[in-house]
C-alpha cells in the first residue's frame, strides 16, 4: 500500500474536450497507476501509466480543480484547465485516494514559496539532463501546516478544490471582529486515527493478499481496523459484510446473507447453489475479489460451508472460496452463532471451509475502550469464564455506586430485546406531558424494513420531557457528543429536543443521516433525530457501543459470553453498576477455549525473520 500519498492505483478515464465542450479524445484504463513527479525545472506533473497498455500520459499540476465529494467511495476527478482534460478516477482504495489528493493540495499550496529566485541556481538547475523526472517527496509536517492555513481561505461549502495559485486570499476575521470559523477539512480520511503496531501487521498481511482472521477482546479496535482495511482496498471488488445488520452498518457494508444471495441458507447445498445462480447474485459473486466478514463468531459452520461451496460453483473454480480473499473479524468469546434450523449450531471455525480457507490468525491485545488496568484485567478473566473471589467482590461493590448525574439515569442492559422494549415503553408512559413524535425520512420507502434491521436509529421516535435517551452518532468528540453517550430531554426548542448529557454538555438535536449499501451497490439513507430511548437496552443491540452510565442484572443470561459482552460495554468501573452478581452467571464455551488455546500456540510459533530491509512473516503451522 502507498503510504506517502504520491502513488495511486485505480480505474482512470481521461477526456480531452474542445472549446465547445465536445469530446476530442477519450482513453479508458481499468487499472492504471498515477504518480506525482517533478521535472528538472521542479514543475509538478501527474503521470498516468496503464497497467495492460503501453500508454503514458503526463499532465502538469497547475491551474487544476479537484472534485472530491465522493472520494470516500473511491471516486474523484481532476480537471486540468489549460489542457481542457479531465481525469475521472474510480475504484480507488479510499485511504490511498485521500492521501493522494491531500498530497497534491499540500504540494501545490507550498509551490509558490519554492520558486527559484537565484539566477545562478536557476542556470545550474537548467543544466540537469533534459527530460529527467523524479518522484515527489512525501508531504512534510511543515507543508501540511501551511496547507491547513491556506485551507482557511477555501469556502466551507465547496466540493471543488481550486489550484492554490488561483485561490483568493480571504480575511480570517469578520468585519465585526469575530473570527471566521475554520474551513471544513478538504481531505478527511474515511478512518481517522493511527494504527498500532499490531493493527498495522494485520493490515499489511491483508494487503499482501493473504486470507486473514483477526480477533481480540472487546474494545481492542477490531471495527476500527476493519474500516481501515476496507478503505485500503479497491471498493468495486471489495464486499464488506457482517453477520448482523447493525454490525454491517458500522463498517458501511451489507449483511452476509444479503451478499450470498441464498436467503437464510436453510436449504440444501444444491438449493443454495440454485439460488446463488440467479443473474443478480452471480454478478456480485464474480466481481468480488476481497470479502470482509465482521462478527464472524455469529456465523454458524453450516452456513459458512454452504457459501464456500457456492463461491466455487458460481465462480467456476475449485480454489478455496472460489479464489476470493477472506478478511474475517470477530471474538468467539462473545455472542455465539444462532442456527436457523436447530439449537446446536457449531462455530464457524469448526467448519470444513475454515480449515481450507483461513491461513493466518491474529489477536489484538491492546484495549482502547477502557483505560483502567484493573477493570481490563477483570474483563479479560471474565472473557475466558474465570471468576476469582476478588472479581466477585469488585463487581459486587459496584452495586452501591451512584453513577447517575445531571438527571441522567443508568441504562439497564437486558438479556432479551423484548424486556428492554417493555421497560422503555413503561417508563415513557409514566412521564407526564405531551408526546413529541419524530418520523424518519427514508430515501426509499420499500427499504424501510431493511433500514430498521440494520440501523439502531428508530423509524419512529416518541419523546417527552424527562425521557432518558442515548446518542446514536458521533457528533462532536471534543464535547462528548459520541455514539453511546447518555442524556435526558430537558426542553423542546421549536419542536427540536434539547438534551442534557451526563457530562454536563447540552445538545440541540437535529436530523442526522445514516446511509447503508445494498447488495447491488446502491445507497439508501435514513434521516432521523440521532436518539433512542435508553432506560433499557438489550445486550445484543449494545455490541460495539461504549456506555458511560450502565446498570445490569445478569440473572437471565442464557448464552456463554453474554455477561462478558454486557460488562465490557462499560467505559469504566466507575460508570458501572452490577446488581446481585453471581459467579455462575459467567462462563465460556469449552470449544471456544480449546480453539483459542491452539490459536495462541500457533501465534507463538510465528516468527519474524529479517531479510535485509524487509521482513517475512512465516505462515503459522496448523
Amino acid at each position: 500500500m502507498d503510504t506517502d500519498g504520491c502513488l495511486l492505483t485505480c480505474t482512470v478515464i481521461a477526456e480531452w474536450l474542445n472549446i465547445q465542450g465536445t469530446i476530442l479524445r477519450k482513453t479508458s484504463h481499468r487499472t492504471a497507476s498515477l504518480r506525482l513527479i517533478r521535472n528538472n525545472q521542479r514543475e509538478m506533473f501527474v503521470e498516468v501509466r496503464a497497467e495492460k497498455a503501453n500508454a503514458l500520459t503526463k499532465l502538469p499540476l497547475r491551474n487544476i480543480s479537484v472534485f472530491n465529494k465522493f472520494m470516500t467511495e473511491g471516486k474523484a476527478s481532476i480537471k486540468f484547465k489549460e489542457q481542457n482534460c479531465t481525469l475521472f478516477l474510480s475504484n480507488a482504495p479510499a485511504s490511498q485516494l485521500v492521501n493522494f489528493l491531500k498530497t497534491i493540495y499540500v504540494k501545490l499550496t507550498g509551490q509558490e514559496e519554492k520558486v527559484i529566485k537565484n539566477p545562478l541556481q536557476e542556470r545550474l538547475v537548467s543544466n540537469v539532463q533534459q527530460g529527467s523526472t523524479k518522484e515527489i517527496s512525501p508531504a512534510t509536517s511543515t507543508e501540511v501546516n501551511k496547507a491547513k492555513e491556506r485551507a482557511m481561505a477555501v469556502s466551507r461549502a465547496t466540493a471543488t478544490t481550486p489550484s492554490p495559485s488561483l485561490a483568493k486570499k480571504r480575511k480570517h476575521v469578520h468585519e465585526d471582529g469575530t473570527k471566521v470559523p475554520a474551513a471544513k477539512k478538504l481531505y478527511e480520511n474515511p478512518v481517522s486515527g493511527e494504527l498500532t503496531e499490531e493493527q498495522a501487521c494485520v493490515l499489511n498481511m491483508v494487503l499482501s493478499g493473504k486470507n486473514v482472521f483477526f480477533t481480540g477482546s472487546a474494545g481492542t479496535g477490531k471495527s476500527f481496523l476493519l474500516r481501515k482495511i476496507i478503505s485500503a482496498l479497491p471498493p468495486a471488488v471489495t464486499m464488506a459484510t457482517a453477520s448482523t445488520g447493525v454490525a454491517a452498518c458500522h463498517i458501511g457494508g451489507i449483511t452476509l446473507h444479503q451478499f450470498a444471495g441464498i436467503g437464510l441458507g436453510t436449504g440444501t447445498k444444491e438449493r443454495c447453489i440454485q439460488l446463488a445462480s440467479r443473474p443478480s447474485a452471480v454478478s456480485i459473486w464474480r466481481k468480488t475479489k476481497h470479502l470482509v466478514i465482521d462478527e464472524i463468531s455469529m456465523v454458524d459452520s453450516d452456513f459458512f460451508d454452504k457459501i464456500e461451496e457456492v463461491a466455487r460453483h458460481v465462480r467456476r473454480t475449485d480454489r478455496p472460496f472460489g479464489g476470493i480473499q477472506l478478511i474475517l473479524c470477530g471474538d468467539f468469546f462473545q455472542l455465539p452463532p444462532v442456527s436457523k434450523t436447530d439449537d446446536t449450531a457449531k462455530f464457524c471455525f469448526q467448519s470444513e471451509a475454515w480449515q481450507k480457507c483461513v491461513h493466518f490468525n491474529f489477536e489484538l491485545q491492546t484495549v482502547h475502550r477502557q483505560k483502567d488496568e484493573a477493570f481490563i484485567k477483570v474483563l479479560n478473566s471474565i472473557r475466558i469464564g474465570r471468576v476469582t473471589d476478588d472479581i466477585v467482590n469488585i463487581l459486587k461493590e459496584t452495586a452501591k455506586q451512584k453513577i447517575e448525574g445531571n438527571g441522567v439515569l443508568a441504562t439497564r442492559l437486558c438479556s432479551h430485546v423484548k424486556e428492554a422494549d417493555e421497560i422503555n415503553e413503561f417508563q415513557l408512559n409514566e412521564l407526564k406531558g405531551e408526546s413529541k413524535i419524530f418520523t424518519a425520512l427514508d430515501s426509499d420507502n420499500s427499504m424501510t424494513s431493511i433500514l430498521d434491521q440494520q440501523l439502531t436509529v428508530p423509524g419512529k421516535l416518541i419523546l417527552k420531557l424527562g425521557a432518558q435517551v442515548m446518542l446514536l452518532k458521533n457528533i462532536n468528540l471534543n464535547s462528548g457528543l459520541v455514539n453511546g453517550a447518555r442524556g435526558v430531554v430537558i426542553d423542546f426548542k421549536n419542536d427540536i429536543p434539547v438534551i442534557q448529557l451526563r457530562n454536563g454538555s447540552r445538545y440541540d438535536a437535529k436530523m442526522e443521516k445514516w446511509t447503508i449499501k445494498t447488495s447491488s451497490g446502491a445507497f439508501v439513507y435514513r434521516k432521523q433525530i440521532p436518539l433512542k430511548l435508553a432506560w433499557a437496552f438489550s445486550i445484543h443491540k449494545s455490541q460495539g457501543l461504549t456506555l458511560d452510565c450502565v446498570e445490569m442484572c445478569l440473572a437471565r443470561v442464557f448464552n456463554a459470553g453474554q455477561s462478558y459482552v454486557a460488562l465490557s460495554r462499560a467505559q469504566s468501573l466507575q460508570s458501572l453498576r452490577v446488581l446481585e452478581f453471581n459467579s455462575q452467571q459467567v462462563w465460556a464455551n469449552t470449544t471456544v477455549l480449546e480453539f483459542y488455546k491452539k490459536f495462541r500456540r500457533n501465534l507463538q510459533e510465528m516468527e519474524m525473520i529479517p531479510l535485509g530491509k524487509k521482513s517475512k512473516l512465516q505462515r503459522n503451522k496448523k
